[in-house]
């Protein structure tokens, strides 16, 4: 198989040394495996920017979905009612989780080129005062819009809000002082932007929060709060773990110290996503979202004219080194680059030398 390198978000494209990790072969029981467990955990509270002893990481098999499955379905109980903010296809993924599981929940929905009003959250919580949970997505992968953090942390807390956090495309790429926004579930997963391989997601969980939750999951696999209590008390997993992707994610956790923390990579992020976009736009591809709510993270562009294609496009590309995402729109049409993984400025100005080579032969010819 030709290699390439992946510019999305996620599988991405990983060191050699993280791929070198899951060729040795681990045992789920073993001391030195669960150290590497306890380690992980601790160094994803340092990343957070939170202190040990108010809030905890909890690691759960399955992809960011499980994760955020999970949180819904444990922390949510029978009396609360959760407002899922929606601009985008995985604040949807949410509600259709909600409408699964059984949860009181409400929706508040804007276009995917927007961002959510936070006065209309306001009132919203205004209005209805059994409203006692708030779930959004930080960066919205479907378009690469980064949702105003801050601000919706804010209104939680004037409102005694429990919030949960989607930070499946930010956390590790962008700093978020998740205890300082009094954020109380913030989830990601291996596979973004800590640069590890897909098999494991984690929360990142206010402990106080989580000693409410015991007997709330409405699954056996995804109750956060059982293993969390089996990571404090055994130190392992409950079930079988990915025991390869864990080794792979250690050592990425050790390559993002070795780069410089997260500030470090946000600014490796920032600059791939700016050279991108520049050196697209003076091509005439045109990004789908304005500039000042971009993210570094993955940015979505629209179809140049009624010629492109994407399938060939796709092939063209991938045909020379770099594979591409599909959008995930309905109302137009669309693609999507990554700029996380180990991809540099470098590999950035190779892909818009070889789409601008494709242009004058399919498109401009």
């Amino acid at each position: 198989m030709e290699n390439y390198k992946l510019l999305t978000p996620g599988p991405l494209t990983t060191t050699s040394s993280v791929k070198e990790e899951m060729l040795f072969d681990r045992c789920t029981w073993d001391d030195d495996y669960k150290k590497m467990t306890q380690q992980i955990r601790r160094r994803l509270l340092e990343i957070a920017l939170v202190s040990p002893h108010t809030y905890t990481a909890v690691l759960l098999q399955g992809s960011g979905s499980f994760g955020v499955e999970a949180v819904l379905a444990t922390c949510i109980q029978p009396e609360d009612k959760c407002l899922i903010i929606v601009n985008g296809a995985y604040g949807e993924r949410m509600v259709t989780m909600a409408k699964y599981i059984g949860i009181n929940y409400v929706v508040y929905s804007v276009p995917y080129d927007r961002i959510p009003a936070v006065n209309d959250i306001a009132v919203m919580l205004k209005n209805d005062r059994c409203i006692t949970h708030i779930a959004m997505v930080h960066c919205e992968t479907t378009t690469g819009i980064l949702n105003p953090l801050e601000e919706i942390a804010n209104i939680c807390k004037k409102n005694n809000i429990t919030f949960i956090v989607d930070a499946m495309s930010s956390f590790g790429g962008i700093e978020i002082k998740v205890e300082d926004l009094a954020i109380d579930y913030l989830i990601s997963s291996a596979n973004k932007c800590i640069q590890g391989v897909p098999g494991f997601c984690f929360v990142v969980a206010k402990i106080e929060k989580l000693l409410s939750c015991q007997g709330t999951a409405k699954s056996l696999s995804l109750d956060l709060y059982d293993q969390w209590k089996c990571m404090e008390k055994e130190g392992k997993w409950r079930f079988t773990s990915p025991t390869h992707v864990v080794a792979a994610f250690s050592k990425a956790l050790e390559e993002l110290t070795a780069e410089g923390g997260v500030l470090a990579r946000y600014k490796r992020y920032r600059e791939n996503n700016r050279v991108l976009r520049d050196k697209l736009k003076a091509m005439g591809i045109t990004a789908y979202i304005r500039e000042e709510v971009q993210s570094p993270i993955i940015t979505t562009f629209l179809f140049p004219g009624i010629k492109f294609d994407f399938a060939d496009f796709y092939q063209y590309v991938k045909a020379n080194g770099f594979v591409l995402y599909p959008g995930k729109l309905t109302d137009v049409n669309t693609f999507r680059i990554g700029n996380i993984g180990e991809v540099y400025k470098q590999d950035i100005v190779q892909l818009c030398d070889i789409i601008e080579k494709y242009m004058e032969e399919r498109i401009n010819e």
